[in-house]
């Protein structure tokens, strides 16, 4: 076994962005890796393709097997047209651990991993013994407004899907994305609402429908009146949060990331 490797998983999202950046010069050495499932939002990619430039490093597309691109197309297939959820994440396992677990190998290395200060979450990174987690952020004392700052004076700042209202990275169709998220999904680019759409069919061995929202299909979700209606759902929510959280910053309140702060979600796929 070699020398010990430094890697930085970068999912698109602005904390781990913030710690490449944070790390640049600390460690000259540092790998990073990117596991692209073939269906992230093309916002995703400028943001990767910006922060490449100001690493100055290539970042690495982890989800090619034997020469082959493992995407999400080629699992699902393998699934049986199963689409994932919060009860199935054979997503998260097969597109952002496994490709990641391979790119290590029986290699030590540290992850570095960038959960801040100010927050109380935990996740499955890896469990081999060789892959050893680092949390540089919370070591540190940083928190959510040292972030936003790294972000801003690197010239990188947030990622753009942020502006119209996304507030997670990962696949366009995520099924941990609230309602309003699929409405403005629809209204920003509707062509992938429209390629999630199609994926709800029945799967090959299954006798119902499987849907991104649970019980509800995005045909539903797309009527009109049902869109009326989960936006003033959304807008009566972010008063009611407003009104009951005096200690919480503008930005969250107003920018409705709470449910992104919350513990829902992939580590993986959004730090």
């Amino acid at each position: 076994m070699g020398e010990i490797r430094h890697i930085l998983s970068l999912s698109g999202g602005k904390d781990s962005a913030a710690l490449a950046i944070y790390l640049r010069d600390r460690i000259p050495d540092m790998e990073y890796v990117f596991h692209d499932t073939g269906k992230e939002l093309p916002e995703t990619y400028e943001y990767l393709g910006r922060l490449e430039a100001i690493l100055g490093k290539s970042i690495h597309k982890s989800t090619v097997e034997n020469g082959d691109f493992i995407g999400f197309d080629q699992l699902l297939k393998v699934y049986g047209g199963m689409l994932p959820s919060n009860h199935r994440r054979w997503c998260t396992r097969m597109m952002k651990l496994k490709p990641f677990e391979r790119f290590i190998g029986s290699d030590k290395c540290y992850n570095y991993v960038g959960l801040r200060a100010d927050e109380d979450r935990t996740g499955y990174i890896s469990h081999k013994p060789n892959i050893i987690p680092v949390y540089p952020f919370r070591e540190d004392g940083l928190v959510k407004a040292d972030i936003i700052n790294i972000l801003e004076e690197s010239s990188l700042g947030m990622p753009p899907y942020t502006d119209w209202g996304r507030t997670r990275s990962g696949c366009f169709f995520c099924f941990y994305q609230q309602k309003i998220e699929w409405v403005r999904l629809k209204e920003t680019h509707p062509n992938l609402f429209e390629e999630a759409k199609a994926y709800e069919k029945p799967g090959k061995n299954a006798t119902t429908t499987f849907y991104w929202c649970g019980d509800e299909s995005l045909e539903e979700l797309e009527k009109p009146e049902r869109i009326e209606r989960i936006k003033n759902d959304y807008e009566i929510s972010k008063a009611r949060k407003k009104a009951n959280s005096s200690n919480k910053s503008l930005m969250n309140i107003l920018g409705g990331t709470d449910d992104y702060e919350s513990n829902e979600g992939c580590l993986i796929c959004q730090l």
